[in-house]
């Protein structure tokens, strides 16, 4: 009876240990890096150093595209499987039956990246091959650019903004490198297909919503400066954006399609 008291005192306090309610880390290895903190599990243990590599490498083109440093310490959970990522996500986000679709494998935020191991994606997601080190690296950077961005936002999990997701994906999209020739070709046609959108709200939506919305924010970086673009990222509202660059919503349109056809 005393040894399960003492079992059932040391869940809880691994609970209450842990950064993040109903995670218990008695079972995931923890080690400290330079502005972050690596968690895995036993199956990983063996590949954490290649995951190492790639937030590094990561940090360190974030901080370079920025001009600034990561703002504070943040974690990195390696999962062991999607069942593993689905419980921390279901948590989070309070969506008990919440299940993810195989092309969803991480989500960052200011305090942590959650990151189903890429050691499984060939039999527990899809879109993803691990063995294409430079859109594998590419991914991990998105999400620490979404890791920098809510380090800078007032919604550190950018729960409370509205009207800028757009904007909140395109940095990342653009950032990471991810708003490449094959994409920005995609965005073109559909263009002469569908003419320009007619707000910003529709940058985020359809098959092309990342190229849209990484397009526009490279239009923004290019029209009007890396330092002007890193300080949007303080903003909740689309409004707030647009008035701290001095254009109404048809003319950002109108300018970035102008770009678009060059």
């Amino acid at each position: 009876m005393q040894k399960r008291r003492l079992s059932i005192i040391i869940i809880l306090l691994a609970q209450i240990m842990s950064p993040y309610p109903g995670v218990a880390q008695t079972d995931w290895f923890q080690e400290p890096h330079n502005k972050y903190r690596l968690f895995y599990k036993n199956p990983d243990k063996n590949g954490r150093n290649q995951y190492e590599e790639l937030v590094n490498e990561a940090l360190v083109k974030v901080q370079q595209f920025f001009g600034s440093p990561m703002p504070r310490t943040f974690d990195v959970f390696v999962h062991p499987n999607r069942a593993s990522l689905d419980q921390q996500w279901r948590r989070d986000w309070n969506m008990p039956d919440f299940k993810s679709e195989c092309w969803m494998v991480a989500s960052g935020i200011a305090a942590k990246l959650d990151l189903v191991s890429p050691r499984v994606w060939e039999t527990e997601a899809c879109e993803h091959h691990y063995e294409d080190k430079t859109k594998t690296a590419q991914l991990i950077l998105h999400e620490i650019v979404h890791v920098y961005h809510g380090q800078n936002n007032p919604s550190p999990d950018f729960s409370e903004v509205e009207g800028i997701d757009w904007f909140v994906e395109g940095l990342a999209t653009y950032a990471s490198g991810q708003c490449d020739e094959n994409r920005m070709l995609e965005v073109k046609k559909g263009l002469k297909s569908n003419g320009l959108p007619k707000s910003l709200d529709q940058f985020w939506q359809g098959s092309t919503k990342y190229g849209l919305s990484g397009s526009m924010v490279q239009f923004i970086d290019k029209e009007f400066g890396r330092a002007r673009l890193a300080g949007l990222m303080k903003f909740r509202k689309k409004q707030e954006i647009l008035d701290a660059m001095g254009v109404t919503e048809g003319q950002l349109i109108a300018r970035w399609g102008a770009y678009m056809e060059k």
